[in-house]
């Protein structure tokens, strides 16, 4: 798959799940679960113990997710997540390091930013998108303020996205949105509740498909 190809698959699905957990163990049924909600843009965080060796499995076993790995701070992990078969690279904030081993390996990252100074230099080092984290403080209004000098830059707000904000991010501007524990509650997680999991998954489609009709062209 293209990096284009990614991008468009990302822009078109409009939420990447984020899977953050103390433990590997059920992160695979917890994939199925959003997978079967809909939603098949999937963040594996390093947070994760053996995040690693799960982001080989989960692409080896569900070759309908498109997986990436998120909060990726080095080279070293950025490039053992992509020879595991993540398509898509994650950052919390600017790392120049894991942008420059992403263009050399012809794979999308999406690089962690909050001003607009971190947002365009994210941008000037070849950042396909940009991750606007924590975004709950600020809301739709500044991916809207952001948008305006910077039209041509793509952003992913993450944080405080919930199918009631969801729609409102999509029509500030937003690329996309990434939701973690909104999405994926740690008790739904602990207690391995997969059909609580693909109902909210199920709630985040269709405020984001609803979002999609009425965003202007």
């Amino acid at each position: 798959m293209s990096k284009s190809d990614v991008l468009r698959r990302i822009k078109t699905e409009k939420v990447i799940a984020l899977i953050r957990a103390d433990s590997s163990a059920s992160l695979l049924d917890c994939a199925r679960a959003l997978s079967a909600g809909g939603l098949n843009c999937i963040e594996l965080t390093m947070t994760t113990p053996g995040a690693i060796e799960l982001c080989a499995q989960v692409a080896r076993e569900l070759p309908q997710v498109l997986l990436g790995l998120g909060t990726v701070l080095d080279a070293e992990t950025a490039r053992a997540g992509i020879a595991a078969g993540a398509k898509f690279i994650v950052t919390p904030c600017l790392r120049p390091t894991v942008i420059a081993v992403c263009k050399a390996a012809g794979v999308p990252v999406l690089s962690g930013a909050l001003t607009p100074t971190e947002a365009y230099s994210a941008h000037e080092l070849g950042a396909d998108v940009i991750k606007i984290f924590p975004a709950e403080y600020f809301g739709p209004a500044y991916i809207k303020s952001l948008k305006a000098p910077f039209p041509k830059l793509e952003f992913l707000p993450t944080g405080g996205v919930t199918p009631e904000t969801v729609g409102d991010f999509l029509k500030a501007g937003a690329f996309a949105t990434a939701a973690g524990s909104a999405l994926v509650t740690p008790a739904a997680l602990k207690s391995g509740d997969w059909a609580a999991i693909t109902a909210r998954a199920k709630q985040f489609v269709v405020a984001a498909a609803a979002a999609t009709i009425t965003r202007p062209d």
